[in-house]
């Protein structure tokens, strides 16, 4: 795939979308987020963009059979020192990332932060039936921040649905545009496919364009990243993890707040969010870690190589 396939992008991403307002119509017609169904609906749209690049691939030859796996990003897992040490970084990486948003936006003045967690225990004691014991506050903060490394795991599940089509998909079939309008254009359309739940109030709690905006800033920070873990590894295992692990610890905010924070600043998708992605990408660009990428294949004995800059020379498929 030397060339960029503009139709099998467009049908990719106009079907993840029109998938994923299909599935969230129930929640249009009914009581929003407040649905009782949102529950079940809210997983089932994850994997709209697993759907969408099952169906490219299978349908549109985009990539051609015998390297499908390989394209993907799901087969093989080699070299596997590399594949397996960014599979560590995703899972575990994530949660630093947001606890240090969660400083940045204090330091900002986005969030007043409260250690002695009056406000989550007053969320925690709403939410018991009436009469049941309150459990010790910081017993239960110190269960929620030990959990995030196992919920991350769970949530990974979940998180394939999307990753398939994002960073195992559309990031390969945007490679030749070159690496940097690779990650900022897949993270605008992973941003831009939240929309019809971002309308509703999820995530921001703001119902009108603005929200959809804040969540575009923030997939395309945290889609640098994830796109990253694609790129280096050559495997969408990195960037699962890592997406499960964002979405185990995105709610760390809310443990220290003294009160509900605007999320849309001091949240992991928020500015300060984006501030230290900002940081992050800022120092893997420095060290060339957006250089170093093993070549895909979109057909049996054809490479896909990394778009280079003129006069850089070819580097090997497994550096």
């Amino acid at each position: 795939m030397t060339r960029l396939r503009v139709t099998a992008i467009a049908v990719f991403t106009a079907l993840a979308c029109g998938l994923a307002w299909l599935v969230a119509l129930p929640l249009w017609s009914g009581d929003g987020l407040a649905e009782p169904l949102a529950g079940i609906i809210l997983p089932v749209m994850m994997f709209t963009p697993a759907i969408a690049a099952l169906v490219v691939t299978v349908t549109m030859r985009v990539p051609a059979r015998g390297e499908r796996l390989r394209f993907l990003g799901m087969w093989p897992l080699r070299p596997a020192k590399r594949v397996i040490w960014l599979m560590v970084l995703g899972w575990l990486a994530p949660p630093l990332l947001v606890a240090l948003g969660v400083l940045v936006a204090a330091a900002l003045g986005f969030v007043r932060l409260d250690l002695t967690f009056a406000a989550f225990s007053a969320t925690i004691a709403g939410a018991l039936p009436e009469g049941t014991p309150m459990p010790p506050i910081g017993l239960l903060v110190i269960s929620q921040i030990v959990m995030i490394p196992f919920a991350a795991l769970i949530n990974s599940v979940l998180a394939f649905g999307e990753e398939l089509g994002w960073r195992g998909w559309l990031v390969p079939a945007l490679r030749p545009l070159g690496t940097w309008p690779t990650l900022l254009l897949s993270g605008a359309i992973w941003g831009l496919w939240h929309s019809p739940i971002i309308l509703l109030g999820y995530n921001f709690g703001r119902t009108d364009v603005t929200g959809v905006l804040f969540m575009v800033g923030g997939c395309v920070s945290w889609g640098i990243l994830f796109g990253w873990l694609r790129l280096r590894s050559a495997s969408i295992w990195p960037a699962v993890l890592a997406h499960g692990s964002l979405n185990a610890a995105a709610g760390l905010v809310l443990l220290v707040a003294a009160s509900q924070p605007d999320l849309a600043l001091a949240g992991p998708l928020g500015v300060a969010g984006w501030i230290v992605a900002a940081v992050v990408i800022g120092i893997l660009a420095l060290t060339g870690q957006f250089r170093q990428q093993p070549e895909l294949a979109d057909a049996p004995g054809r490479l896909l190589s990394a778009p280079r800059a003129s006069g850089e020379p070819q580097h090997s498929s497994t550096p």
